[in-house]
């Protein structure tokens, strides 16, 4: 019997091991930028056609190669940066694998051109399916060019599974800025099928930072500088005001190569504390350069999630950085223990405490209170006391009489008409209000009766359900409603945002919005939604652009369905808003006319039911 186990052909494994390393368009576009950024460039472009479908084209002018390294750079396992396994605990530099050009060469069609200071004339490669097809000597500029032609051109099922057009192109900027952001002092250069979208003049981290994330950060950065002997830690933290409630812009780089790390972000997030909202995430950019061996890049094939020897001491070291920058600016809250001038002038500190003046002391009320046994929350009773019809201010005469609260506000947060409850399946629940009346607890809750227990509702959750009914009604109607703006609004966004919502129009459109282009990273808000308030058109599009990008979900949605979940979590009534008599009522008939009110779209309930046979038992009748 013949043996049947025989060694792959070459190019069938490089292409197998391409699969590790080039899953699409941006897998190609990190390597190839490393690679520019390890070979000593101060000038990178990046050249995308059909979202690197069609072309991904790196130039650079760095120290180019010889005509036999040009050779071997396509060859597996061939580097310039490991001697010996020492060094690949080791490695300070960006690309290592020795495994990026032959990958991309075995699924692409591949050009090299590139030319060392020292000689005459450049060397031109050409490579198609790992076989070089031509190599001869060319006229060059001193750096290197390769350009990547056709991804995965022959492996279709692999070409069949990218993403659309935008959506590619989404991930190819995500990529360009991370290297970018982390090498500010060399000039880079992003064009798209002709169109320059990112032009980035060589300077400080700060001003990379506002020439990437926007103009709005020029002046809401905090610095961090911190330098000790294990490890330093510098960059920006965005003030308290910039957080967003999605993971927005946030970025870590360690020895210069970003990294995802949850760990090192609740870092982050605990020197924030009591600064911003609980449902918020700081922005930052923060650098940690610390030995190489103390660190393993090799846990992950895109080398973005990485082991520290010791992370406790890493987490401490970045709290404590961030900690230190936001008290050192005036922004944590901090106790000054110096005596104002005024004060020290003051009688009370500059003359003696006479025997006159402690027996008058003595004597008085205020100073039994506090020394009287149990006597410290005592408070004299006094007829002419301004407080004494406090209570009056907060409970109306008609809500004491039924013990309740009034109404939160007067402005009603909903509009809806009444609607009788359309299904039957949900008559089990018809609502019998207590004294025409519900109960709020806490801003959160409202307590109904019920014809044989109690309810309690979750405001936000059950406002998210009806949201949730209502926008997927609409973005299968043809006519979506819209509330055209009197005074349209102009939008300007980050490049990232701007790619993502030219993405989205269609979609958004669907949901009721009237957004256009207006130039480069500039739209013009036509018309918004009819539940978006007047005023708040920009907010709402950020934040739908914020919770899309960061959608976590383990299934995969639609980009409709997607947006569809964002705009009813955003729109919803909050946990902790004052609700009247009507807009409780409303919200609950609401409630009950949706096909499935008892929970929310993500699963959560809407509301709990406590029935009259559980409520005896738990009272031992």
């Amino acid at each position: 019997m013949a043996d049947i186990i025989q060694l792959l052909p070459d190019n069938i494994a490089n292409q197998i091991a391409a699969g590790e390393v080039i899953q699409r368009p941006s897998s190609a576009v990190k390597e190839l930028l490393e690679n520019a950024v390890d070979a000593g460039a101060t000038e990178i472009k990046l050249i995308v056609s059909d979202s690197g479908k069609a072309l991904i084209s790196v130039v650079d002018n760095g120290k180019g190669m010889s005509e036999t390294d040009a050779r071997m750079a396509f060859e597996r396992h061939a580097t310039s940066k490991i001697r010996n396994i020492e060094d690949l605990f080791r490695i300070k530099t960006m690309g290592f694998r020795g495994e990026a050009l032959a990958s991309i060469a075995a699924v692409a069609q591949v050009e090299l051109k590139s030319r060392r200071a020292e000689d005459e004339l450049g060397t031109y490669i050409e490579i198609e399916n790992s076989n070089v097809l031509k190599q001869e000597a060319c006229a060059s500029a001193v750096g290197s060019t390769i350009s990547m032609k056709n991804l995965f051109f022959n492996v279709p099922a692999r070409r069949n599974f990218l993403k659309s057009n935008p959506a590619e192109m989404r991930h190819i900027v995500d990529e360009f800025i991370r290297v970018s952001m982390a090498f500010p002092e060399i000039f880079f250069s992003l064009t798209s099928n002709g169109q320059e979208v990112f032009h980035l003049e060589a300077g400080s981290l700060k001003q990379r930072i506002v020439q990437i994330l926007g103009n709005n950060y020029t002046a809401k950065l905090v610095s961090v500088k911190e330098d000790t002997d294990y490890m330093n830690v510098y960059g920006f933290v965005g003030k308290p005001e910039t957080a967003k409630k999605t993971r927005g812009d946030q970025y870590f780089f360690v020895n210069n190569r970003f990294i995802k790390s949850a760990y090192l972000n609740h870092a982050v997030n605990s020197a924030f504390e009591n600064m911003i909202a609980k449902d918020s995430f700081p922005s930052y950019v923060l650098f940690i350069d610390l030995d190489p061996s103390v660190v393993d890049i090799n846990v992950h094939p895109t080398k973005q999630e990485i082991k520290f020897e010791d992370e406790k001491i890493v987490y401490a070291f970045v709290q404590a950085a961030v900690k230190h920058a936001l008290a050192q600016f005036s922004i944590a809250p901090s106790l000054d223990f110096t005596l104002n001038a005024e004060i020290q002038g003051l009688d009370a500190v500059s003359k003696p405490f006479t025997l006159e003046n402690r027996e008058s002391a003595a004597i008085s009320n205020l100073y039994k209170t506090f020394t009287g046994k149990h006597q410290a929350h005592k408070i004299e009773p006094n007829e002419k006391s301004e407080l004494k019809h406090w209570r009056e201010f907060f409970v109306s005469k008609d809500a004491e009489g039924v013990g309740l609260k009034t109404e939160g506000n007067n402005q009603e947060v909903f509009s809806y008409e009444k609607q009788p409850a359309a299904n039957a399946q949900h008559s089990a629940f018809s609502i019998q209000p207590l004294a025409s009346n519900y109960i709020q607890l806490h801003n959160t809750y409202i307590i109904a009766a019920t014809n044989n227990g109690f309810m309690l509702v979750h405001q936000q959750h059950a406002h998210e359900r009806i949201l949730y009914e209502k926008y997927s009604t609409a973005v299968h109607s043809k006519t979506p409603a819209t509330q055209k703006s009197l005074f349209p609004v102009t939008l300007e966004l980050a490049t990232p945002d701007a790619v993502l919502l030219e993405d989205l129009l269609p979609d958004i459109a669907a949901l009721g919005y009237e957004v256009e282009p207006f130039g480069t990273n500039t739209f013009v808000i036509q018309g918004t939604p009819a539940d978006v308030a007047h005023g708040n058109e920009k907010h709402s599009i950020d934040l739908l652009l914020e919770q899309f990008k960061h959608f976590s979900s383990e299934i995969k949605y639609s980009k409709r369905e997607k947006l569809v979940r964002c705009m009813s979590r955003q729109q919803a009534i909050k946990a902790g808003q004052a609700l009247g008599q009507h807009e409780m009522q409303t919200l609950i008939e609401q409630l009950f006319t949706c096909t499935t009110p008892n929970v929310t779209p993500t699963g959560s309930p809407t509301y709990l039911e406590f029935k009259e046979d559980y409520l005896d038992r738990m009272f031992g009748r």
